[in-house]
Order: C-alpha cells, then sequence, then structure tokens
C-alpha cells in the first residue's frame, strides 16, 4: 500500500515513513496525524517552513503501489483580488441613470405639449382681435407688454429668479431685440390680411431663408440633402399661395418678412446666448422687454392713438365687453407660448427644436382652419402638406 504524503521529502526520510505503516488490522484509516518535525539549522527556508506544520497523510490503501495517485483540489481557493483588472462585461450594473432620463424625457414632453397648446389658444385668440380690432402695430405692442409685466412682477415678488446682467449683454441683446420686434410685427399684420392656416403655411418656409441667409451672408455651407429638402418646401409654399382663395399680397409679404427676420433673431440669438449664464425663460424677458421700448414709438407713429381709440369704440359696441377679454388673453397667451420655448430649447437640441416647430405649426395650421371654418381647396392643403414634410425633411437632414 502506498501513502500519499503532503509535505517534501527533504524533511522526512524514508525509514520514517516506514516506521508510520499500520498494522494489519483490517481498519484503514484515511487521515492519520504526525507531530511536527523541528527543521535542522541552516536548512532551507520552505523546507523549514513545511517542517513546523502537522503532517497528514490523506490515504494508505495505496501505499506501495505504482499508479500515480491525482492531487486533490482544495475546497476552497483563495486569492488576492486585483482590483486592476475590469468587471466582467456580463456583470449587470444597476443603471443609476435610467430613472433621471424617463423624467428628463418626461419634461420635455411636458414642455413641447404645454408649448403646441398655448400657441394654439395664442393664434385663435390673436386672430379673433384682429378681425374685430385691425390694429396689429397695437396689437403686437400689447403682447410685448403683456409679458414685461408678467416678468417684471415675477422678479419683484421673487416668484422667478431675476437675471444679472450688464451693459454687455445689453448691447449683445440689442440686435435680436430688432430682429424679433421685426417678424413679431410682420407676422401679426400678415394675421390681419390673410388666414391663420396661410401664414402659417408661409411661415413654414423659414429654413428655406435660413439656408439662403446662412450660405450667402454668413459663407456656411451645407450637405447635398440640405438642399435638396429646400425644393419641396418652396415649391410647396408656392403652391399653397397661388391656390389660396383669400390671397392678400401685403398678408404673404408680412409672413415672407417675418420668415427673414426670424432667421436674423436666431443667428444673433445664438451669439448671445453662447457663455451666457441666464436662462431660457429670463433671456426672453429681457428680449420683450428692449422690443417692448423698440417697438411703441413705432407703433405709435404708424397708427396712433386716435385711430386705437377710434377703433376701439367701434369694436365695443360690435362685439361688446368680450373684446377686453380677448386682447388679454392674446397677449398674456404670446409670451406663454414664447417662454415655454425657449425654456424647451434649454434643455433639448436645436434639432429636437426646429421639429417641435413643425409639429407645432401643423398644429396651429390644422386647428384654425377648423376653428375658423377656413375654405380650402384640396390643391391648397397639398401645398401646405408639402411645404411641412419638405420643413420635416430638412430638419433631418441637419442631423
Amino acid at each position: 500500500m502506498i501513502c500519499s504524503v503532503k509535505q517534501s521529502t527533504a524533511a522526512l526520510g524514508v525509514p520514517d515513513l516506514l516506521r508510520l505503516r499500520p498494522k494489519p488490522s483490517g481498519l484503514h484509516p484515511q487521515y492519520c496525524s504526525l507531530p511536527s518535525l523541528s527543521a535542522p539549522r541552516g536548512s532551507n527556508s520552505i523546507v523549514a517552513g513545511a517542517a513546523l506544520k502537522p503532517l497528514y497523510i490523506s490515504s494508505v490503501k495505496a501505499f506501495g503501489s505504482s499508479e500515480t495517485v491525482r492531487p486533490r483540489k482544495p475546497i476552497f481557493e483563495c486569492k488576492a483580488s486585483d482590483q486592476s483588472q475590469p468587471l466582467d462585461a456580463n456583470v449587470e450594473v444597476p443603471d443609476k441613470k435610467a430613472p433621471g432620463a424617463a423624467a428628463q424625457k418626461l419634461k420635455i414632453s411636458i414642455y413641447f405639449a404645454t408649448w403646441w397648446a398655448l400657441n394654439v389658444v395664442f393664434n385663435i385668440y390673436n386672430k379673433k382681435v384682429l378681425n374685430a380690432y385691425p390694429f396689429p402695430w397695437l396689437t403686437s405692442t400689447l403682447s410685448l407688454a403683456a409679458g414685461s409685466l408678467i416678468m417684471l412682477v415675477s422678479w419683484a415678488l421673487r416668484i422667478a429668479e431675476a437675471p444679472k446682467t450688464d451693459l454687455e449683454f445689453w448691447k449683445t441683446l440689442f440686435p435680436v431685440a430688432v430682429a424679433h420686434t421685426i417678424g413679431h410685427v410682420a407676422a401679426t399684420v400678415s394675421m390681419s390680411k390673410v388666414a391663420v392656416s396661410f401664414t402659417h403655411i408661409i411661415k413654414s418656409g423659414e429654413p428655406a431663408f435660413s439656408v439662403l441667409v446662412s450660405r450667402f451672408i454668413l459663407g456656411e455651407t451645407f450637405p447635398v440633402p440640405v438642399y435638396l429638402s429646400l425644393l419641396p418646401i418652396i415649391g410647396g409654399c408656392a403652391l399653397a399661395a397661388v391656390t389660396e382663395l383669400n390671397f392678400n399680397m401685403i398678408g404673404f409679404m408680412g409672413a415672407m418678412i417675418s420668415n427673414l427676420a426670424f432667421v436674423f433673431r436666431n443667428i444673433f440669438s445664438k451669439k448671445g446666448m453662447k457663455g451666457n449664464s441666464v436662462s431660457g425663460m429670463n433671456y426672453y424677458a429681457c428680449l420683450s422687454i428692449m422690443s417692448l421700448v423698440l417697438l411703441t414709438p413705432f407703433a405709435i407713429a404708424v397708427e396712433g392713438p386716435q385711430l386705437w381709440v377710434t377703433g376701439w369704440q367701434q369694436s365695443v359696441s360690435t362685439i361688446g365687453p368680450q373684446l377686453i377679454w380677448w386682447v388679454a388673453a392674446q397677449s398674456v397667451f404670446y409670451h406663454l407660448y414664447n417662454q415655454v420655448s425657449y425654456m424647451s430649447l434649454d434643455e433639448i437640441s436645436p434639432l429636437t427644436f426646429s421639429i417641435g416647430n413643425t409639429m407645432k405649426r401643423i398644429s396651429v395650421i390644422v386647428s384654425s382652419i377648423i376653428i375658423f371654418r377656413t375654405p380650402i381647396q384640396p390643391v391648397n392643403a397639398l401645398g401646405a402638406a408639402i411645404a411641412v414634410f419638405g420643413t420635416f425633411l430638412y430638419s433631418q437632414a441637419k442631423q
């Protein structure tokens, strides 16, 4: 019988092993312990360390046999942790950012829904006011005045934190305010002459103006798909214009001027908001205040208080006191929908914002046709659909 020894043979001789051979009693002990042997001086440190431990004989059945004994694997294997190695790719780590991402998507969805709803309400009341009280310069001024008053009261009551601005900020804001004022008045003049749906169909051609201004004035170049996306935009707007039943040149030109002005507003806004710590809400509030200061003297010069008073008396006698509510509603909702749009721009990319703006225009066109029962021909509807679809393609091409 052969005994497998878990100790170096240099520390234990063969006679010592033979001395451990059990008597033939028929019993086959599986494990036996030997007293530890003291290592001689000067011996190898490894052997000496091994001799200080007790000797265990795993089995005496195979002692003297020529079979090769397979080493037994330890039950427990301890290894030092190597913290420099990366985690296993199959190990699932809880994603702590998932709840935050879901909350962010919900927040943006609420912004978009609020933005579209407020814009639809504004356009409805704005058209009602302009039909009953056709003074677009005063109507535009009241819209800016309402927004400025709302924000000044919010800052005074600490409902919203007042922005920290300096002279350089207002200098940078000035060209933005000029473009915003022109675009706002031109769009209001357009809606006073033509249907809301027609104004927004023409305003869906704003991307074409953006590309043309950026190309020929700023020297920017775009990929070929961007230029190709302008074809349905321009073609759709042209088809809708020539088939419009109540076409008016002033209304058409007002929408076109509004497109051009808002393109410059967006260009100046990018430069003004770059590196600026003012939030989107406060930025638009400051923009409204400066635009109000710029617009008021021009509104007085073009229309004047005398015409305003005379027209108001006639409109109230025809419509009734509810005209006051219409004016207040269109003024407040104008500020609210623009404020929410700037707040949305703080949270999303310009591409997502442009897509949202396209969807907003669709909702305004459809709702205005339904509410005001605007007569529209199939060819006119086709032109509007082509123009809006081209705007969507433009958004995707710029990605």
